[in-house]
């Protein structure tokens, strides 16, 4: 059996060490009571456990682990080998303990090697094994919990063993020793304990000769100490000569030798520092080949596999950091989280695997701008965090790390409390590095990044000096001038003084700023992985020098640096857009001071390459292409129209990566600007009025677009064959998924919906392959868009800060064009005053500042507008609908007027609706129509919501309606006071397709998603509306105050609770654009349900802009002209 066992140690064939397990077994036959049965049973432990090394299959641990148990149980108190099998026991229970992280088992082999170093006192012969033993158990402890009584106690106990042990122990008890001193060092940073601890690693070297079985171990763990000492103080022969031992270490393993992968992992390591600190290409390919080495060697259940994809996707993040190639990142993110799957709660990796995997998604989020990216970073530091309590080694790292991701947060969505967090956590984990400790100089530039914002957020000077004096406090620290973090130290200081140059105009910051930056790209030779951003960071500085100073050697330097960092981002890196935005722009600054005609060409042509990107768009890339669009129309150069093209394009794909979620609105509201007005106005000067509309539908309602893709009704999804058909049903199942998930996204369920989000962008990649499928879900055309005039001309009244236009796009002829006299400028402060105004209707009587108003836009818009309506044909009481824009949104364009005598207001003209996008619009016509079938009505009235004044009509309202309609339709249900409650609302429009709702409106200013009907038990919010998985809506009037007029700060969105229930599925909708007066709203009410039923005596949703309008004439005596004109049509 035992030759069994050495053939198979010297040629690696499974079936030899198989079949000396399965002779082990066969002496287990033997009688419970023979004499080596004891014996017998460590022997078959000992094999299964080296077999569970080799292979990593988890049956034979636990079996080794069962026949030690035994093997215990036949060596009673007093025998000779009881120390001998605890320690056996203890050893494979560590084992487990490692591959699962059940802290029982660690618990349970500390016992045991403590019970075996009582059998052995001090005069024991063996006594120096048992001290070892019993110190590498509480250091594993610590490693895990974070205990430091543990690793004080593993440290003593290999100081005595040390003492004692016999020479033929001691180059063990010296490696453990050492390795103890390496954890302490990690914990304190006092660098003499590492220093201490690669001395004795030098002396285990000298103890292992050439052939000697654990030279290969002796290698590495010296190697990895000294890589240590070269991360914390850059000294770069330690990192040479770790690379040395890291390739010794796997000569000595050659194929089929169970440590070949850990020596792979640990060269590669070595190989990646090697790459950080001198950017040779060939060492990062190297490190990737390696690692793809090892991990075939660790195939699935190797108790190596999860720390070699953990190693493998860091690799590939570097990689990435150089070449900016995104399929690194993502490959990157899948081993991140592989290795993660392999950790189940517990598991002695898991708190790390959790860092490195936040870590690759915050750099995916840096690179993408996709907000479930960094919602995972943030869950999964957290999680790390509670993974490293307080005593542990690496819960500094953990609380910046989550800092960061926080800081980030801040930065895209502009939540104080977010960074308010993310500073304290800097603090606690400055106050884990005293001086002293190896991290300090990491902790202080981090807190210093993360204070610098603070001052940008609130511009308090004291602020930004606080930054500055954190970033001199690292930089001191790390004095060698080629420590690897001296470079970025170098750029975060010259950051900080930069902002202080722009905030106090010292001209001796921009002077030492450049002078950093200097310093740092002389530390980022050819081929370092920051070098592109030391060239691109110091270019910036030199251009502001520029700009105050006008010295054309700094411009002329900035171009040559944008250059050089443009030739290290080639097409395919994620940041190349930038560069190429930043010298257009440095060229147009020359072009501007020297007027030589080359450099424009050239900025135009540079920016003319954005619309040939392939790879997946970015806020980056969008923010390039603005810029473009920017540039194109302060020089009336003939790209415009094609940069807003490429613009909105980038808009589209960056906006379907977000998905739709209140919870990043803001990014949304971020990226869409005033962009699709100035594409409007750019297109219509140019005389392309087709590619108006579209460009103009492509940038605005963005966020109902999006939702409304999850919301495609199955008629429109008709696919062929049977790969057609089950990409529909997945599609189906998809969108009903992501729907439901709508502002569920919490921390726990941000990794789902963004698999989610990207399964569904997947499936519509592949729909689109199929024929006739190509433009399945893109930006309609316009001869799509052309269909939603059918029933009436629809009118898009656009405000640009370069023009303000109206066109009328008819059904059977191309849009015409009407300029309108008033300036973007002119439209914000018409609506500002109209907004003040409306605030005060129903307190005090403004009727003639009110008529002011009216008359203004008659003038400058309406008026034209139905003059070209008129010559196009349009006759007296037609329809129309109005799209307006920008800040046009908030304006009551339908009741605009002359107001004198003998002449017509547009009411008594034609009858208006409203619509906040064609294609909105479009779906609403396209609806199914229910006309003939049965008609099922809710009235929904809450007198006594759960906030606001009672509304003391709203018995009568719903009395009258019930008197109207309850012999009209099919079926009639009432739902007042406690009935009317949230839930209650829900469940009656899934059996509803008619509702009028009465109760109080609420416009969230700050939070547009949370505007809402109060009810009696809370708020029905616009969230509750989209959440809703409604069928067939008809109609909706909502008798409360603010339901169709959306936020001032992002009006071309139109969130507000009428366009919401028009994308939950309602084909018309009355809301109200301001307060509504109590005893109004009845008076409203009757007139309009008297006008909304048709001859043949049924409601006819497709009337209610007609009843509207007739409802409001019979009571322009009766009620104020602003209660008149509060309430607009919305749809068919």
């Amino acid at each position: 059996m035992a030759d069994h066992v050495e053939k198979f140690q010297q040629l690696g064939i499974p079936s030899d060490f198989n079949e000396a397990i399965e002779l082990y077994r066969a002496v287990l036959l033997c009688p419970p009571s023979h004499l080596d049965r004891s014996l017998s049973l460590i022997r078959l432990a000992t094999s299964l456990g080296y077999r569970f090394q080799q292979q990593g299959v988890p049956s034979d641990l636990d079996e080794a682990i069962e026949l030690l148990r035994g093997a215990l149980m036949l060596r009673p108190p007093g025998h000779s080998d009881r120390p001998m099998v605890l320690a056996n026991l203890a050893d494979k229970l560590e084992d487990r303990f490692m591959q699962w992280g059940v802290l029982s088992d660690l618990n349970e082999a500390i016992e045991h090697n403590r019970d075996a170093l009582l059998l052995r006192p001090p005069d024991h012969f063996n006594r120096s094994s048992s001290l070892n033993n019993l110190a590498c158990s509480p250091r594993i402890r610590f490693k895990q919990c974070g205990v430091t009584s543990d690793i004080d106690e593993a440290t003593k106990h290999l100081r005595d063993a040390l003492l004692i042990c016999p020479d033929f122990h001691r180059s063990m008890t010296l490696n453990n020793l050492a390795l103890s001193l390496r954890d302490k060092f990690k914990l304190h940073g006092i660098l003499s304990d590492l220093d201490e601890a690669i001395e004795y690693h030098r002396d285990v070297l000298l103890i292992c000769l050439p052939g000697h079985y654990d030279r290969s171990m002796a290698f590495n763990n010296l190697a990895n100490s000294l890589l240590d000492r070269f991360r914390h103080q850059g000294i770069l022969p330690d990192l040479d000569e770790a690379i040395e031992h890291y390739r010794d270490a796997v000569l000595l393993c050659p194929p089929g030798d169970c440590d070949r992968p850990t020596a792979l992992n640990n060269l590669a390591t070595s190989l990646r520092e090697g790459f950080k600190q001198w950017g040779v290409l060939s060492d990062i390919d190297e490190a990737i080949v390696h690692l793809r080495d090892a991990l075939l060697l660790c195939p699935s259940g190797h108790p190596d596999r999860s720390m070699t994809l953990n190693t493998l996707a860091i690799s590939l993040q570097s990689r990435f950091e150089q070449r900016g190639t995104p399929s690194d990142l993502d490959e990157a993110i899948e081993h991140h989280q592989d290795a993660l799957l392999l950790c189940p709660p517990g598991h002695f990796n898991q708190s790390e695997f959790l860092n490195n995997f936040a870590n690759s998604l915050l750099d995916r989020f840096r690179q993408q701008g996709v907000p479930y990216d960094l919602d995972e970073a943030i869950e999964l530091h957290r999680a790390a965090l509670i993974l490293r309590p307080h005593g542990h080694s690496d819960r500094s790292e953990s609380l910046n790390n989550l800092a960061n991701s926080l800081r980030d947060s801040f930065e895209q969505r502009g939540i104080p409390s977010e960074l308010k967090e993310a500073i304290e956590l800097h603090r606690d984990a400055l106050l884990l590095c005293p001086p002293g400790h190896h991290n300090r100089s990491s902790s202080l530039n981090n807190l210093a990044n993360s204070v610098r914002i603070l001052f940008k957020h609130r511009g308090d000077l004291s602020d930004l000096n606080e930054a500055i004096e954190h970033h001199r406090g690292a930089l001191l620290l790390l004095r060698l001038s080629n420590h690897s973090d001296r470079p970025m130290s170098l750029n975060g200081l010259a950051d900080s003084l930069r902002d202080r140059f722009k905030q106090c105009n010292t001209s001796s910051d921009l002077d030492e700023a450049i002078g950093l930056y200097k310093d740092a790209l002389l530390m980022c030779p050819s081929g370092h992985h920051l070098r592109s951003m030391s060239l691109n960071s110091l270019a910036n500085c030199l251009r502001d020098r520029f700009k105050q100073r006008g010295i054309s050697s700094d411009l002329d330097e900035t171009i040559k640096l944008y250059r050089d960092a443009l030739h290290l981002r080639p097409p395919g890196h994620y940041l190349r857009s930038t560069s190429l935005k930043d010298l257009a722009n440095s060229l147009r600054d020359r072009f501007k001071q020297r007027g030589i005609p080359s450099d424009l060409d050239e900025a135009f042509r540079l920016f003319s390459q954005l619309s040939h990107i392939t790879h997946a768009v970015s806020r980056i890339d969008l923010t390039a292409a603005k810029s473009w669009a920017t540039f194109a129309e302060e020089r009336k150069h003939s790209s415009a129209l094609v940069a807003y093209k490429t613009a909105l394009k980038f808009l589209n794909q960056h906006v379907t990566i977000q998905l739709s979620s209140p919870r990043h609105f803001d990014v949304v509201r971020m990226a869409t600007a005033s962009l699709a007005m100035d594409a409007f106005s750019c297109s219509v000067r140019h005389g392309a009025l087709t590619t108006a509309v579209e460009l103009v539908e492509q940038g605005r309602g963005v966020f109902w677009s999006q939702l409304a893709r999850l919301s495609l009704p199955l008629n429109e999804l008709s696919l062929p064959g049977d790969t057609g058909a089950a990409l529909e049903e997945e599609f189906k199942q998809l969108s009903f998924h992501l729907r439901s998930a709508f502002d569920q996204s919490t921390e726990d369920q941000s990794p789902q919906v963004r698999r989610l989000t990207m399964q569904w962008n997947d499936v519509v990649s592949r729909i689109r392959m199929l024929p006739n499928f190509s433009r399945f879900l893109l930006p309609p055309l316009f001869s799509d868009l052309q269909k939603a005039a059918e029933e009436g001309p629809i009118i898009i009244v656009n405000a640009s800060q370069y023009s303000c236009d109206a066109l009328i796009v008819l059904s059977d002829q191309n849009p015409v064009h009407i300029p309108i006299d008033i300036t973007r400028t002119e439209v914000s402060e018409l609506s500002s005053e109209f907004q003040s105004l409306a605030d005060q209707f129903g307190v005090f009587d403004h009727k003639y500042k009110l008529v002011g108003i009216l008359r203004k836009l008659w003038h400058c818009i309406v008026g034209p507008v139905v003059q070209a309506l008129g010559v196009s044909n349009v006759h007296a009481d037609s329809r129309i609908w109005w799209c307006p824009t920008a800040e046009i949104t908030l304006l009551p364009l339908h009741a605009a007027g002359p107001y004198e005598r003998g002449r017509d207001n547009l009411s008594h003209i034609y009858i208006s609706s409203y619509t906040p996008t064609l294609a909105t619009l479009l779906r609403a016509r396209q609806g199914v129509s229910q006309h003939g079938s049965a008609q099922y009505f809710v009235a929904i009235g809450q007198a006594t919501p759960n906030v606001g004044k009672e509304l003391k009509s709203v018995d009568s309202e719903l009395s009258f309606i019930a008197q109207r309609l309850v012999h009209i339709v099919s079926s009639f249900t009432s739902l007042r006071d406690n009935l009317a409650t949230v839930q209650g609302v829900r469940d009656a429009l899934n059996h509803n397709q008619w509702l009028h709702l009465a109760s109080h409106g609420i416009l969230n200013h700050t939070q547009p998603f949370q505007s809402s009907f109060t009810m009696g038990d809370g708020s029905f919010t616009i969230v509750d509306i989209i959440q809703s998985q409604w069928k067939n809506l008809e109609f909706a009037f909502l008798s409360a105050c603010h339901t169709a007029v959306g936020d001032e700060k992002s009006p071309d969105e139109s969130i507000h609770l009428a366009a919401a229930m028009q994308v939950s599925g309602f084909r018309s909708v009355i809301g109200s654009m301001w307060s509504i007066d109590d005893e109004v709203a009845p008076q409203v009410v009757s007139a309009f349900y008297d006008s909304l039923i048709d001859d043949s005596g049924r409601l006819d949703c497709t009337r209610a802009a007609v009843a509207l309008h007739r409802a409001v004439n019979q009571l322009s005596d009766k009620i104020p002209l602003d209660q008149q004109i509060a309430f607009v049509h919305i749809g068919v």
